[in-house]
């Protein structure tokens, strides 16, 4: 009986030894057990395009394609991360950074790696490359190109955050807001009397614009080289029936163009081609086309800066009223449903 409970006494103490260095351990210490969960490194990035006039999170319904490229504390390449699937629609989306601790700065782009990009990198990241190094061009046969293009939609967002240590939970998740840098401009000419206005009467443009490239930071740099920004459609469109019956119609031409700011310079032209006019081709109107664009603020965003109204601003009506003699009457001009009455503007 002594030998047989010495025995058991051996067992016990034992088996107490073996499970003594379990004590305090987690599944992320050096040592592994099947029944415990993996550690979980890295961190989840959440996109969201909020910055606009709409209301909520726009990311899923207009961004299509996205490029993450990672950067280290001292900016230099790390990795790239893309997606092209139709996952980015999910509302719930979230891309796995699985790197190791530290911090770390992000770029990302949205419409980039799609196939009707707009834009291109000017450099492709590589080991040791730094962030200041990239940047965003746009196509060559989209600058100038007569007609114009409907540009894809161009997104830009940037972060800077702090990868943890490895944890047996979950992992940590960030939100990285981006922002559109593609704008589609709408005009609409009208005659006062009713009369039909043809389209086919008329030739659009948008000149000045040299806004066709970025830097890492998305701050537009020029190039000199301003080019003419031309519709990629034109055509007539009908407002209803006339108190008389006839019909109300219009003509209209949009533009696609990349970001704008208050010193772009860009200018809207249109000119009469009748060639029965002894005025052919002469200025209709011809008008600094960012400074039409800020009268649209309302006074509820008086306090917003105009950079970041133009940049939350991504879609653009106006419409101008002319004479039976297709001159524009200057007393005032609808921009996205307001009435701006113009008052001694200087341009």
């Amino acid at each position: 009986m002594n030998l047989i409970k010495l025995n058991f006494l051996k067992s016990i103490v034992g088996a107490a030894a073996i499970a003594a260095p379990m004590v305090g351990l987690t599944s992320c210490d050096n040592v592994i057990y099947e029944d415990l969960d993996p550690c979980v490194s890295g961190i989840e990035v959440r996109f969201i395009y909020d910055y606009n006039m709409l209301p909520g999170n726009a990311f899923p319904a207009r961004v299509d394609c996205l490029t993450l490229f990672v950067y280290d504390n001292d900016y230099k390449y790390v990795t790239t991360l893309t997606e092209t699937t139709d996952v980015l629609a999910d509302e719930g989306y979230r891309m796995l950074l699985d790197v190791a601790p530290g911090d770390y700065h992000l770029l990302a782009y949205g419409g980039m790696q799609c196939d009707e990009a707009s834009f291109h990198f000017n450099a492709i990241p590589s080991e040791g490359s730094l962030m200041q190094s990239i940047g965003v061009d746009m196509n060559r046969d989209c600058v100038g190109a007569d007609p114009g293009r409907d540009l894809h939609g161009l997104y830009y967002g940037s972060l800077d955050v702090t990868v943890p240590e490895p944890s047996a939970t979950t992992y940590s998740t960030v939100t990285l807001p981006m922002m559109c840098d593609t704008h589609n401009v709408r005009i609409l000419l009208q005659h006062v009397n009713g009369n039909p206005v043809n389209y086919a009467d008329f030739d659009f443009a948008i000149t000045g614009a040299d806004n066709a490239s970025f830097d890492w930071k998305n701050d537009i740099i020029a190039s000199g080289r301003p080019f003419d920004v031309m519709p990629w459609t034109a055509g007539n469109v009908s407002a209803g029936l006339n108190p008389d019956g006839t019909e109300t119609t219009l003509a209209f031409a949009e533009f696609s163009t990349s970001r704008l700011a208050p010193a772009n310079g860009m200018h809207l032209l249109i000119t009469a081609k009748d060639a029965d006019d002894a005025d052919a081709n002469r200025t209709v109107i011809d008008i600094p086309l960012v400074n039409y664009l800020l009268l649209y603020k309302s006074e509820k965003y008086a306090s917003m800066p105009a950079q970041e109204y133009l940049d939350r601003e991504d879609s653009w009506e106006m419409i101008f009223f002319l004479d039976s003699e297709k001159n524009w009457l200057k007393t005032h001009i609808v921009v996205n449903d307001w009435v701006v009455r113009l008052n001694n503007i200087d341009y």
